[in-house]
C-alpha cells in the first residue's frame, strides 16, 4: 500500500515521514532545509504541484520517498531482529547503493535464514548506504590482520579495494578468491572485466553518463564523448559528480589512463559546479544563473527527468565510465562462503540491482534493458595491478583540483 501520493502536501510527508527531508533537500528542494519555509511554503505547496514545475517524474520521486521511508523501516526491523552477532561463524559488511539497499536486504534476509539453518552457520552481516562514504570502507578494511578482515566484503568503487596498506598486502597473501562462476552478461564481453588472477568478484557496475540541458546548449553541439567535453567550448560549462567518491575517482582514473594528465586539466576546467549526483537535476525547468549545460551523473538518475524536450540523455560514445560493485570473498571458508557468493552474484540480486537500480549486472541471465549501443569504458585489471591505485587516486583528485581552481576563482 502506498505511503505517499502527489495530492499531499511537503509538509505533511515530512510531518509524516521526518526521514524523508533528506530526499527533498538532496532532489530539488533544499529550501525546505529551512524550517520555517516548511512550515509555510511547504503547507501549501503539494508534491505533484512541486515535481511539475521541475518537470521531474512523479512515479519515480514517489518511489525514492517510499524507498526511504522503508529504509527507515528496515533499519529499525534490523535492530530488533539483532542481526549484529556475538562469535559469528561468518561475518558480511559492506556498502549498498542507495536505490537498491532495502530491496536487496529484504531478498538477502530470506537467503541467510534459509542458510543458517541448511549449514548450521551463525551469520553476523552489516550492510550499510552508500552515503557513508570512503571513511567507513577504510575503518573496516586498514588492519593488520587477515582474521580481523570480514569474511565476505562488497561495495562500489575504488578506494578501499586497492590500499597497499590495507587490501593490497592480503591480496598478496592470496587471502581473497572469486567464488563467482556465473556465465558474463553479453553487455560486458570483450572488456576484461573478469579478474585474470582470481582475488577480486565484480558483480555489478555503476555507469556515468551525460545529462544535456537543451534549452542552456544554445548554438552549441550536443557532446557524444568524453573528449568532446574537453573541448574549450564547454568550459565550466560541466557539473560533475565530486561528492559521489566511488563513481568519480572512477571518472578521474579512467580520464588520466586514456588521457594523462592533460586529460584531467581539462576536465578540470571544465567544471562548473560541483554536486552530487541527487542534486544534479534540482534546477531543472528553472531559471537561473549559471545552470550546467551538461551534467555527469550516474546513469539511475536520469530516471528521475520527466521532461525529455529540454533534457536530453546521452550514453557517451566512447563509453560510459563505470565503477565496479566489488566483491571480496576469504579463500580460507571457500566452502562456507561459496553458497553466499553464488547467492550475491546471482539473476535475483542481479535483476535488483539492474532494474531498480539500473546497474547493470555481469550475470548473463539478467537483461540489464541498456539503450542500443551502449558501450562501457572501464580501467581492465592490467592497468589496475601495474598502478598504484590508491596513490593514483590521490594524484589525480590533485591535478583536477588545481585545474579547477584556475577557473573558478
Amino acid at each position: 500500500m502506498n505511503k505517499i501520493n502527489g495530492k499531499m502536501t511537503i509538509f505533511e510527508i515530512v510531518n509524516q515521514y521526518p526521514q524523508t527531508l533528506d530526499v527533498f533537500v538532496n532532489n530539488g528542494f533544499a529550501q525546505f532545509e529551512d524550517e520555517k519555509k516548511l512550515n509555510s511554503a511547504g503547507k501549501i505547496l503539494k508534491l505533484e504541484s512541486a515535481l511539475k514545475s521541475k518537470k521531474y517524474d512523479l512515479e519515480t520521486y514517489i518511489k525514492m520517498l517510499e524507498d526511504k521511508i522503508e529504509e527507515a523501516e528496515t533499519n529499525v526491523d534490523v535492530t530488533l531482529k539483532d542481526t549484529r552477532k556475538e562469535n559469528a561463524d561468518i561475518n558480511i559488511t559492506g556498502l549498498l547503493p542507495c536505490p537498491v539497499r532495502v530491496p536487496l536486504m529484504e531478498k538477502f534476509d530470506d537467503f541467510l535464514e534459509n542458510y543458517q539453518k541448511k549449514f548450521n552457520l551463525k551469520v553476523d552481516y552489516k550492510l550499510e548506504a552508500a552515503s557513508l562514504g570512503a571513511d567507513f570502507l577504510k575503518n573496516i578494511l586498514t588492519v593488520d590482520s587477515a582474521d580481523k578482515l570480514p569474511d565476505v566484503f562488497i561495495s562500489a568503487g575504488f578506494e578501499a579495494f586497492f590500499g597497499k596498506d590495507s587490501v593490497e598486502k592480503f591480496k598478496n597473501n592470496d587471502v581473497f578468491k572469486d567464488l563467482t562462476d556465473f556465465e558474463l552478461n553479453e553487455d560486458f564481453k570483450g572488456l576484461d572485466i573478469v579478474d585474470k588472477q582470481g582475488h577480486y568478484s565484480v558483480i555489478s557496475v555503476v555507469p556515468a553518463v551525460f545529462m544535456v540541458n537543451l534549452q542552456e546548449l544554445g548554438d552549441l553541439p550536443v557532446p557524444q564523448s568524453w573528449e568532446d567535453i574537453f573541448d574549450e567550448k564547454y568550459r565550466q560549462k560541466v557539473a560533475l559528480p565530486v561528492g559521489d567518491f566511488d563513481l568519480f575517482n572512477g571518472i578521474l582514473l579512467n580520464i588520466y589512463k586514456d588521457y594523462g594528465k592533460e586529460g584531467v586539466e581539462k576536465l578540470g576546467k571544465s567544471l562548473m559546479k560541483s554536486m552530487h549526483p541527487s542534486q544534479m537535476v534540482k534546477n531543472a525547468g528553472k531559471k537561473i544563473e549559471e545552470k550546467p549545460v551538461i551534467t555527469i551523473m550516474p546513469y539511475f538518475f536520469t530516471k528521475m527527468v520527466r521532461d525529455s524536450q529540454t533534457m536530453k540523455v546521452v550514453w557517451p560514445s566512447d563509453g560510459a565510465i563505470i565503477s565496479p560493485i566489488f566483491m571480496l570473498t576469504k579463500r580460507d571458508k571457500e566452502k562456507e562462503l561459496k553458497p553466499i557468493a553464488d547467492y550475491l552474484g546471482s539473476p535475483e540480486v542481479g535483476e535488483i540491482l539492474s532494474h531498480r537500480g539500473l546497474f547493470p549486472s555481469l550475470n548473463n541471465k539478467v537483461d540489464n534493458n541498456l539503450p542500443e549501443n551502449a558501450p562501457f569504458k572501464w580501467l581492465g585489471w592490467d592497468y589496475i595491478y601495474n598502478n598504484d591505485i590508491d596513490a593514483l587516486i590521490k594524484e589525480v583528485n590533485t591535478i583536477f583540483e588545481e585545474s579547477a581552481s584556475e577557473v573558478t576563482v
